[in-house]
């Protein structure tokens, strides 16, 4: 049987390219789709879905989850994610969370909600592979080089400081191993604030300038040698598309809160 789907976020830069992606797919049926400015109209509209009627595009996920539903899949705006998710839960719907923005108090209340209804729930940073290998071979590298630092770069209208995969990268690192400093970061001289935000133990610095779409390095540093493991990219969302689809077909399986794609590529 078709996992049905439905994608909030849907005419989004990596929403509509994870629409294209399930209507392509026989292993899902786009169901429901939202985005509130393109409300009313079709989804593609020479495609239809298994029932013979045009998809269309609601501005609310309740309106959208009064089909049924087996995963709704959120590329949204970080100030609508969490009502959205938590819209899903309540539905007895799985989801699963590219939007970024989500404190860790959300995601909290999120994994405390998803277990309350008996549904799951995947989010990552980045759905990509490549930048869940960053993840991963980072990790390793804390194992052995105790100092490090993250650089999150992204384009200059991304309205969250740092980006999700950078988040979620300094999080991760800080549950490996201890980051040590050789001079604490409280004991800068000048403007603390330039070396970055502490989060996870890491100090993240965030570039917000024209020309980057999204790019995250990891930074290890030992006396007289220093690693760096990058990701960048590109200008379209296809890299977010098959990390999305396979976190679809896993999430109905699945109770609670599961973060990072590492997670379902490794454990």
């Amino acid at each position: 049987m078709s996992i049905r789907i439905c994608v909030g976020g849907a005419t989004g830069w990596t929403g509509e390219s994870v629409v294209a992606g399930v209507l392509g797919s026989d292993g899902f049926e786009l169901v429901g789709a939202v985005a509130r400015r393109a409300a009313g109209e079709a989804v593609g509209a020479a495609r239809r879905d298994a029932s013979g009627s045009t998809v269309r595009i609601t501005s609310t996920v309740q309106e959208a989850l009064e089909a049924p539903t087996d995963v709704y899949i959120d590329y949204t705006h970080p100030n609508a994610v969490y009502g959205n998710v938590m819209c899903a839960i309540e539905a007895g719907v799985a989801a699963v969370i590219g939007t970024s923005g989500l404190t860790g108090r959300e995601y909290g209340e999120i994994d405390e909600a998803a277990r309350a209804r008996g549904v799951g729930v995947i989010a990552a940073g980045n759905f990509s592979i490549t930048a869940a290998l960053l993840k991963h071979f980072s990790g390793i590298a804390a194992r052995h080089v105790p100092h490090w630092e993250i650089v999150d770069m992204a384009s200059a209208a991304k309205p969250d400081a740092p980006s999700g995969t950078a988040q979620e990268l300094a999080e991760f690192l800080g549950t490996v191993a201890s980051n040590e400093f050789a001079r604490p970061v409280a004991d800068t001289l000048g403007s603390r604030e330039a070396r970055g935000a502490a989060i996870g133990g890491a100090q993240v610095h965030s570039l917000r300038l024209p020309s980057y779409v999204i790019s995250v390095e990891s930074i290890f540093g030992l006396p007289d040698e220093r690693l760096t493991i990058r990701h960048d990219a590109g200008s379209s969302a296809e890299p977010y598309v098959g990390g999305t689809l396979l976190a679809a077909r896993l999430a109905p399986a699945r109770v609670g809160l599961t973060q990072g794609l590492d997670r379902l590529l490794f454990d």
